[in-house]
């Protein structure tokens, strides 16, 4: 019999199972483990997600300069794909056990990830139900998660501008 989280496991008969895939490193769309990569607009709170074939330096340098500001900083962590961003770059290495680090000495940590991680989280938890979907489907769950995230508040003139466009719609 399976034991509680804290009790090691004896039975060499009986494995633990395995939750979900995995295998290390970075996910491909192959290996059926498609990445999606992120922005985080510290000053507008946006964020921009997409699924993409792969982390390699040309697509995160491509995502990047589509949806970040020409002259804004970029923080990320240690990936090799993020090297020679053509605009300020700083990173936190989290293999070191660094998650911030205050770079200018005013007390604040100016260098994170700890926006899209949050994201990450939220993604995960979002897609969780919909595990047994195709990766074909993956971009439009992940397009309702980002507008989840960015549309945090439900407002009247919010609900009024989906009902006049709804208004336009056939659904026959």
């Amino acid at each position: 019999m399976r034991g509680k989280k804290s009790d090691p496991h004896r039975d060499p008969n009986d494995p633990p199972r395995r939750r979900a895939n995995k295998r290390r490193g970075h996910g491909t769309y192959e290996n059926d483990r498609p990445p999606i990569v992120g922005t985080a607009g510290r000053g507008s709170g946006q964020c921009r997600l997409r699924v993409v074939e792969t982390t390699d330096r040309q697509t995160l340098h491509d995502h990047v300069k589509r949806f970040a500001k020409p002259r804004a900083a970029c923080y990320t962590d240690e990936w090799q794909g993020y090297n020679d961003l053509p605009r300020e770059h700083a990173t936190v290495c989290h293999g070191q056990g660094e998650w911030a680090r205050d770079d200018d000495g005013d007390g604040i940590n100016e260098v994170h990830t700890n926006t899209s991680e949050g994201w990450w989280t939220t993604l995960r938890n979002f897609l969780r139900p919909l595990a047994e979907s195709t990766k074909k489907n993956l971009k439009f769950y992940v397009a309702m998660c980002e507008h989840k995230i960015n549309f945090k508040h439900v407002t009247p003139d919010f609900i009024s501008k989906l009902v006049r466009g709804l208004e336009h719609k056939s659904f026959t």
